[in-house]
Formats: structure tokens, C-alpha cells, sequence
């Protein structure tokens, strides 16, 4: 296997409708509409980067029988102004070259200018029979109301943690690749909901790794992900009451350039793994499959001590945190504040 010559996120991008992750509710409907035949003029995709709008605007043109002649794909952050629209409604009017439909992908229509839009609105009202058009947006709120009312709108949802490693797993599964326990949990926690992201930071993991059984510790520090040892002594410290070791934590993140809100972010996720096994015996297995077996110790020593500082209110304080410090100038401030909020109470 070459790493280097690998694109996971097109090599396993879904190629029909059954290989879709996390979106059923949206795939389920247009299977059951074009089952029926009732294939609507005008699409509306909204979602977060990376949740599969444009891979499944794909398929919807695959699934009506829109040939690659036929399937033309627009960046309206690139293509936004009022002349690129009227070349566009002069380009609809066109018949189809081999296809019933001629399908136009407009990514990041939101992008569009008022005049724009307006253009668009007219073929929208009025559109030829042998078009389809999907708008795929990140950003729903700066989209017309006449725009929407002219479109079937579908709200994609992130994936979930648990959606991204499966994906994670398939796909080393498939390469020859075994990853420790916890490497997946990492790489999906540092994908942030994106299947993009995901496998771009998977692709980035393998194309560094000189093994073809990848460690969390290797993850970390291909990623530039905060050592698990610096999480756990921010945890430790809270459970001990340590002001000194919490602070020495939070400042050695700083120092290693890591992002407060992805430390925070691994500090909540260990954080209720071990709430989660002091509570909910029966979470022990799936919490033992997300984490290295170091970690998992780590985790099960602090749920079984008689420790009161460890608990949801501690949850609370933390996630409270978390949108201080998109606002702070000093970006570790509001976890700082955090823990001495909780060890000196």
C-alpha cells in the first residue's frame, strides 16, 4: 500500500445510498420519492462542513439517472454574482445531453449576492421540466425565505462519535491498518462532527506512521493532539484538590501550542468515561473499547475512588467554560478560573 498516493475521503466516498452514514432520515425519504417518482425541482442541503451534503447531492443525481454529461457542479463562493446566475438560467434551458434530467450542485449557495439570488428566484418559480437543482449551504440563516419556500429543505445532522469511528475502523479494516484502542476515539474527537475532517486526519496519521499498528500516542503526536498524560493531571488534579498540578497542566498545553477548546474537549470526554463507569456498570465494555488500556486504568482507578470532587456539577462548571474561551484574550484563562472555581470550593 502506498500512504501517500491515498485520498481516503474520495477513495471511500459513498457510491450509493446504502453506504451513507448517520443521515437515514434523509436518505430514507428521497429513496422512498424517487421510488414514487416524485422528484421535486429544487433541493435545499444545510449542514455543518463535512456532514455529506454534496456526496449526497451526488447520489440523488445517480439515483435519477443523471449522467456525469449531464451533472454540473457550481462553487457559488466562486461563481456568486448576478452574470454567473443568467449564464446559468441560459445553460438550464438546454435539454439534457443523454439523461431525463440535468442536475446543477450549487455548493455554498449561501455565498450569492441579493442580485443573484434574485435571478436564481425566477428559474426557481418557473424551472424546466428536465431540472434538478440542489443548493447545498453551511450557513441556512442567510438563505432568502423565497429561496426556501421554492426548495424540499433537509437539515443534515454531525455525525457522532460513534458513527465517525465506525467509519475510522472500516476504513483501516480495509487498508490492512490496526489502530490501539482509543487512537480511533482521538481522531474522531479531533474530526469535530466532519467526516471530511475525519479522514483527512486519519489520512494525515497513516501517512506518518511508519507501522501498520498506529498508537494513541503516535496519534498524538502526529496531530499535535495534548498528551492523555496532561489530561489526566488536570482530572487528577480536580479529584485531589492539586490547584498547582492543574495549572502546570493547563500551562504546559499552552505551551505546546494546543488549542484550549480541544484540551477541554478531552478533559470533558475522560471526564464522563469515568462518571460513566462509577454510575452505569453496564457502560464498563464500551467505555474499555474507547479508550488505550493505560487510559482505561486510569479511568476505572478514579470512578472507584470515594471521591466527591469528580461529578456532574464538575461537568457543568467545565462545559461552562468552554464558550468563555472563544471570547478570552487569554484563550487557558476561563479553564484556569474553571479549576480553581472547583478545587478551592
Amino acid at each position: 500500500m502506498d500512504k501517500n498516493n491515498l485520498v481516503l475521503y474520495r477513495k471511500y466516498r459513498p457510491s450509493k445510498f446504502s453506504e451513507v452514514l448517520g443521515q437515514d432520515h434523509i436518505v430514507d425519504t428521497l429513496q422512498k420519492a424517487i421510488s414514487l417518482g416524485n422528484i421535486a425541482h429544487a433541493y435545499l442541503f444545510s449542514g455543518t462542513r463535512g456532514t455529506g451534503k454534496t456526496s449526497i447531492a451526488r447520489l440523488l443525481a445517480q439515483e435519477i439517472k443523471c449522467s456525469a454529461n449531464d451533472l454540473n457542479e457550481i462553487d457559488a463562493a466562486s461563481n456568486r454574482g448576478i452574470d454567473d446566475i443568467r449564464e446559468l438560467r441560459e445553460a438550464v434551458t438546454v435539454l439534457p445531453f443523454e439523461s431525463p434530467y440535468k442536475v446543477y450542485i450549487i455548493d455554498e449557495v449561501h455565498m450569492l449576492t441579493k442580485e443573484a439570488f434574485n435571478a436564481l428566484l425566477k428559474t426557481l418559480e418557473e424551472p424546466p421540466k428536465h431540472v434538478v437543482f440542489v443548493l447545498a449551504t453551511t450557513e441556512l440563516e442567510k438563505i432568502p425565505d423565497t429561496i426556501m419556500s421554492r426548495c424540499q429543505t433537509f437539515n443534515f445532522k454531525k455525525p457522532s462519535l460513534e458513527i465517525l469511528k465506525k467509519a475510522i475502523l472500516d476504513i483501516c479494516k480495509k487498508e490492512k491498518l490496526e489502530l490501539e484502542n482509543g487512537a480511533e476515539d482521538l481522531i474522531a474527537l479531533l474530526g469535530d462532527g466532519s467526516f471530511r475532517d475525519t479522514l483527512g486526519i486519519l489520512q494525515k496519521v497513516i501517512s506518518a506512521s511508519k507501522d501498520s499498528k498506529i498508537s494513541t500516542k503516535e496519534v498524538e503526536k502526529i496531530t499535535g493532539a495534548p498528551k492523555g498524560e496532561l489530561v489526566n493531571d488536570f482530572i487528577s488534579a480536580i479529584s485531589e484538590k492539586d490547584l498547582d498540578r492543574g495549572l502546570k497542566a493547563v500551562q504546559q498545553a499552552s505551551e505546546d501550542s494546543i488549542d484550549a477548546q480541544l484540551f477541554l474537549k478531552l478533559i470533558l470526554h475522560k471526564l464522563r468515561a469515568i462518571l460513566l463507569v462509577r454510575f452505569a456498570k453496564d457502560m464498563l465494555k464500551t467505555v474499555r473499547d474507547d479508550f488505550s488500556e493505560i487510559d482505561f486504568e486510569f479511568i476505572q482507578e478514579l470512578a472507584n475512588r470515594n471521591d466527591s470532587n469528580l461529578n456532574s456539577k464538575t461537568l457543568v462548571s467545565l462545559i461552562e467554560s468552554s464558550s468563555l474561551i472563544k471570547q478570552s484574550y487569554i484563550s487557558q484563562l476561563p479553564l484556569e478560573l474553571a479549576l480553581m472555581e472547583l478545587i478551592e470550593n
